[in-house]
């Protein structure tokens, strides 16, 4: 049986499962791979808290175990990156600079897989590594870069090539909605979740690219590419994040039988591409309104199967791992038939405010006579239909009321603000807050 050689670059919470994996289930994984599975060098800056915590031989780590200074971890790479010894290249390391680009490049042109999680470099710079990566015959495992073990990029690169997407949608980030589960199940404030998001692990020190979307963002625009072919970056993405909901929000939800999540949508009509990631009011008809927790949910819909549905954990040392486990698997077995390309195609990005759906706009303004009858006026003379009206809110002299409508344009909506801004300057208080009804 041949042999198949695998170097892991970072060894934490992704690349320390990954070694885990390899380790402890080599012989069962080297049957499924039709080959030796051979798990030869890790660099790591500060290994011994990874020996202990994956079970690991010191032998394993470059340097014998000991810590390595930055100068030495980057040697390391270098000779795995350029070594005849070494087949398959893990990249543990994260982020999306110029250092780990140029990595991933090297490690594409010396004629190795590239296996990754980095959802924010693919998104972000993908497409040099990909040209990379077929300029030299080579795969770029990506799995675990959406949604960790839920096997979302198979299910559309493989799974679904006999039908054409209609849209995708989901929770595609566990921290966000494991913050706003507790926001609504537990009656608590933003920062009170955020803490306990912190204290049960799923939140970091800097939360910030888990609540200001720019994680599920980076997810989203890998499954654009791979659904639709159309290369766009964060940059064109309308991204808004949960870092303003409050409970009142909350309760607003709660009135038209609704739960507040981030969403990640993204849909094809008639050649033309509308995506955003941003809090919606999920209907609970909707299976997404019960997706609680850290746990991550993705809806497919095709043109001619309907609807498919995957739920799994989004996040997790050993569920992420599995999932660059398993691209070395279909690397190791099917190499030689794998393509890297994502398909091309002419359909067109098209701005958000263009985008028909019914919305909730959330009103914060002063407490007088008739201000609901001026929003609601200013709101249909853009042609816009009302659902209902919320429950008023008098808190000292503030009022704060929502407004559901029918399907709209979220440009029509953005021009009732403006009406009512222009009316009478110093009626809002704030700017009013508008999340899209998903049924």
């Amino acid at each position: 049986m041949k042999s198949l050689n695998i170097a892991i670059l970072g060894c934490g919470n992704v690349g320390g499962g990954v070694a885990r994996i390899l380790t402890e289930l080599k012989e069962e994984l080297s049957v499924k791979a039709s080959c030796n599975l051979e798990l030869k060098k890790i660099v790591e800056l500060y290994p011994e808290n990874s020996i202990k915590r994956f079970d690991l031989p010191a032998g394993l780590f470059c340097g014998g175990g000991r810590e390595l200074t930055m100068a030495e971890a980057d040697r390391y790479i270098e000779e795995l990156v350029h070594s005849d010894d070494i087949d398959i290249i893990v990249e543990a390391i994260g982020g999306s600079g110029d250092s780990i680009y140029r990595t991933a490049i090297d490690i594409c042109k010396s004629k190795k897989h590239l296996v990754t999680a980095n959802k924010a470099l693919l998104a972000e710079r993908g497409k040099g590594i990909f040209d990379a990566a077929n300029e030299n015959n080579v795969i770029v495992g990506y799995e675990a870069s959406v949604c960790a073990a839920i096997p979302i990029v198979k299910t559309i690169k493989e799974c679904f090539t006999g039908d054409s997407i209609v849209s995708i949608s989901g929770i595609m980030n566990g921290t966000s909605n494991y913050i706003l589960s507790k926001m609504q199940n537990e009656n608590l404030e933003f920062k009170e979740a955020l803490k306990m998001a912190r204290k049960e692990g799923y939140a970091e020190a800097d939360p910030t690219l888990d609540i200001n979307g720019y994680d599920a963002g980076h997810k989203l625009i890998i499954l654009i590419k791979l659904a639709f072919g159309i290369n766009i970056t964060i940059k064109d993405l309308s991204v808004k994040g949960i870092e303003n909901i409050n409970k009142e929000d909350i309760g607003f939800a709660t009135e038209i039988d609704s739960k507040i999540k981030l969403i990640c949508y993204a849909k094809r009509i008639d050649g033309k591409i509308y995506a955003t990631v941003c809090p919606m009011m999920v209907k609970n008809s909707n299976f997404l309104s019960e997706v609680n927790g850290p746990t991550n949910a993705v809806r497919v819909i095709n043109k001619y199967s309907g609807r498919h549905i995957l739920i799994g954990s989004g996040a997790g040392s050993l569920e992420t791992a599995s999932s660059i486990v398993a691209d070395i698997v279909f690397i190791a077995r099917y190499s030689a038939k794998m393509k890297n390309d994502f398909k091309k195609s002419d359909f067109s990005f098209i701005n958000p405010s263009h985008f028909v759906f019914p919305y909730m706009i959330i009103f914060d303004t002063v407490d007088i006579p008739g201000i609901t009858g001026l929003v609601t006026t200013s709101v249909g003379n853009q042609d816009i239909n009302i659902d209902t009206v919320g429950h008023n809110r008098h808190i000292k002299d503030k009022a704060l009321f929502s407004v559901a409508t029918t399907p709209c344009t979220l440009q029509q909506v953005e021009n009732a603000i403006k009406e009512i801004r222009s009316s009478n300057p110093k009626v809002l208080l704030k700017e009013p807050k508008i999340m899209p009804i998903l049924y």
